[in-house]
């Protein structure tokens, strides 16, 4: 199973996406984690991301995205597959991904669509709040973690990420509607398309995704 995950930044993709990967045993591949951890280590990779401002929600350039996945989808836990989250973000990306599939002769399996208003997106941003250093998220209202500020896993103080400050969202939800919404039509046109209601439960909104894979993988 490959699946392209698409939505609004804040709509709940990620917490989707680590729930589908356990489920079907598949790795999550995140071009922002990967980046993350590219720049902590200081390798050739985050040398590279450094150049681009992504902390003010900017865009890496499309090679430098590409060549990352690329690798990463070689590697031993993406024999049976993957998700994909935050890539591809612009036609020219998916395009590359086709090509990335057909080298690899594979084919993606769908693209699942997350709609929430955005109103409730810019909710979502303002309580959001991460572990610095296994990227735990939690949210201070709908996923509090069990002790007030502090990670279930490792008792790190959680933080809010720079790019969940109100006007960096904006500045997300511009570039967001200007370059990546236009691959909804992409994957509709396409018949990939599988549209999710993300504005209920993290558990209504699971249950309604599994309902629409194990219907994608019987086609």
């Amino acid at each position: 199973m490959i699946l392209v995950l698409l939505g609004p930044p804040g709509v709940g993709k990620g917490t989707q996406g680590g729930r589908i990967a356990v489920h079907y045993a598949i790795p999550t591949i995140s071009t922002g984690a990967i980046f993350r951890a590219a720049v902590a280590k200081g390798d050739e990779l985050g040398r590279v991301i450094q150049r681009y401002k992504i902390e003010q929600g900017e865009y890496v350039p499309d090679d430098v995205v590409i060549a990352a996945v690329k690798a990463r989808t070689t590697e031993p836990d993406c024999e049976k597959g993957f998700l994909l989250d935050g890539f591809p973000r612009t036609i020219p990306q998916a395009d590359a991904l086709n090509d990335l599939l057909t080298e690899q002769n594979r084919k993606l399996t769908g693209a699942l669509l997350f709609e929430a208003p955005i109103a409730d997106i810019v909710r979502r941003f303002s309580g959001r709040r991460v572990c610095p250093l296994d990227g735990s998220t939690y949210h201070i209202e709908t996923q509090p973690p069990l002790i007030a500020g502090r990670c279930d896993l490792c008792q790190s103080v959680l933080i809010r990420r720079p790019d969940d400050e109100p006007e960096i969202v904006q500045r997300r939800l511009e570039l967001y509607n200007e370059k990546t919404a236009p691959l909804i039509a992409y994957y509709r046109e396409r018949g990939l398309l599988t549209t999710v209601n993300a504005n209920l439960e993290p558990e209504t909104v699971f249950s309604h995704v599994i309902t629409a894979l194990n219907s994608l993988t019987r086609q």
